[in-house]
Order: structure tokens, then C-alpha cells, then sequence
């Protein structure tokens, strides 16, 4: 494969089911440009939604200003060293921790939530740094070697109104004394597999942590939409399709989801009274 990545740096992501990458992935002023459209997006996600940028869940849905970035050279020529030159978009993420009230994030793998609507499940996550993000403020830890399974037992977790998720792996199934913290400077990331184990402490610093997560599979896994991702969308991010799939429009946004968040969120005021 081509792309970005040393030999060296594809072994040890194959071998070991993560990476950090340590040095800037974006040119400096593009790197800018989206940080400083993260700050304009984040006031107006929480003055629309209610809800904090822990929730600020597949942007690219609405905002197509975002593929500027999911499709640029530099993050697109790492991720081919790693899944091969026909590649596709799967989701997208603002992950933000506000200062001294930032949740927990339990253990977990990513393909646990996501099931079976990919086959296989090889999705590669780009996290890439907003902030600094330390085991002060709450960085992502791994659990080195543990992608080559994917879909653990879990188990209600204490604590969970502080907590991202209400559940986690069971305790006892993997040796929490591995974990590796996910030191980075901003504009710099880590890569992780969607099978690999991980989580992170809750931000208890002043300082947020913020990570956009750029999350690509190779095109030729087949994207089986149910259930709730009916309406959501992949996009063929580089080279061709291998899967037989469909892929959204990056030009426009995508309006199912979008009204389906709409009622979901005019029936949770329902609820609440």
C-alpha cells in the first residue's frame, strides 16, 4: 500500500490495533481554519440543541463545509497506508470535554454500537487533536491488541449520569494495566480500530479537550443500512467504489437524518414535559 505511513507505523497499527501519530496531519493554516470553525459550529450546536459537544454527533450530516477536511490529501494519504486507495467516509465526530465537567468515557469498541451494518467491520478512526489532550483533561486510552475480536460482553455501568455510555465491557475482560494514554498536541492524532478496546477519564482540569474523529473504511465493505441507520450515509471519500454501495452527496446535506433528529428531539420535549 501507499500513503502516508511509514512501513514501520502500518506494522505497528496491524500488530497492535492503534497509533500515534506525532506530528501535524493538517498544512498549519487548514488545520487553523477548522478549529476555528469547530468554535462557530459548537455555540450554535448547544444554543440549537441543548445538549453539550459531547453530543455533537455526525456534523457532516448538515455542515458539508466539513468534507473540506474528511477528503483532504493529508488526512486521506494516512488513511490509505492503512485500508488501500478506495476509500470511503463512514462517520464523523466532534468529541468535546468541557473543563472540570467532562464525562467519563467507559471501556468499549466502536463496533459494538455499530453491529452488523458493515461487513466486515475494518473502519479506521482518525482522531485528530483540537486541543492538547493529556491524562489531565481526559485523554483516550487503549488497550493495545484487543481489534482482533470486537464485540465483547458488557455490562450497566455505576455512576451513570456521569458517564458517556450506560454501559461498559465487563470488568475482568481485559487487563485495565495495558491501557496506553493518547498524549497529543493539537493537529496531531491518533488512529485507532473500530474493534480495539478503549475509553477515557473524565476532564477534572480547566483546560477542554476537543478531537474531530474522522472515521474511514475501505470501500469494498458492504454497508448494510437498518434500524436507525436507515437514513444515515457513507461517502466515497477517494478512488472506487469496491462494495456495491450507495453514497450520500458531500455537496448537500442529508435530509433524512436530519428531520429524523428533528422529531427525535421534538418528542424527547414531548417527554420531558
Amino acid at each position: 500500500m501507499s500513503g502516508r505511513l511509514k512501513p514501520e507505523q502500518v506494522k505497528f497499527f496491524k500488530d497492535e490495533g492503534y497509533l500515534l501519530y506525532d506530528q501535524p496531519v493538517l498544512p498549519q493554516a487548514k488545520f487553523d481554519a477548522l478549529k476555528n470553525h469547530f468554535e462557530e459550529k459548537v455555540v450554535e450546536f448547544v444554543n440549537t440543541t441543548g445538549k453539550s459537544a459531547e453530543h455533537f454527533d455526525v456534523p457532516h450530516f448538515e455542515d458539508t463545509k466539513l468534507f473540506d477536511w474528511l477528503f483532504d490529501d493529508s488526512v486521506l494519504d494516512v488513511v490509505e497506508s492503512l485500508i488501500g486507495p478506495d476509500i470511503a467516509l463512514w462517520s464523523s465526530h466532534f468529541i468535546a470535554k468541557p473543563p472540570g465537567v467532562g464525562k467519563r468515557v467507559p471501556w468499549h469498541e466502536d463496533s459494538a454500537y455499530w453491529g452488523q451494518v458493515l461487513d466486515p467491520m475494518e473502519v479506521v478512526t482518525v482522531w485528530l487533536a483540537i486541543d492538547p489532550s493529556t491524562p489531565a483533561n481526559g485523554c483516550m486510552k487503549v488497550i493495545p491488541r484487543t481489534h482482533t475480536h470486537g464485540y465483547s460482553e458488557y455490562e450497566p455501568v455505576k455512576d451513570a449520569e456521569n458517564q458517556v455510555f450506560g454501559t461498559e465491557i465487563k470488568k475482568g475482560s481485559f487487563d485495565e494495566s495495558t491501557a496506553v494514554n493518547c498524549e497529543l498536541r493539537p493537529n496531531h492524532c491518533s488512529i485507532h480500530h473500530a474493534k480495539c478496546i478503549h475509553g477515557s477519564e473524565a476532564n477534572t482540569s480547566t483546560m477542554r479537550r476537543c478531537g474531530y474523529t474522522m472515521r474511514y473504511v475501505p470501500a469494498s465493505s458492504k454497508f448494510r443500512p437498518a434500524d436507525w441507520f436507515s437514513a444515515f450515509q457513507i461517502y466515497l471519500a477517494r478512488g472506487k467504489d469496491r462494495g456495491g454501495n450507495q453514497y450520500g452527496d458531500p455537496t448537500k446535506p442529508n435530509q433524512r437524518w436530519l428531520e429524523a433528529d428533528r422529531e427525535a428531539r421534538r418528542k424527547a420535549k414531548l417527554l420531558a414535559g
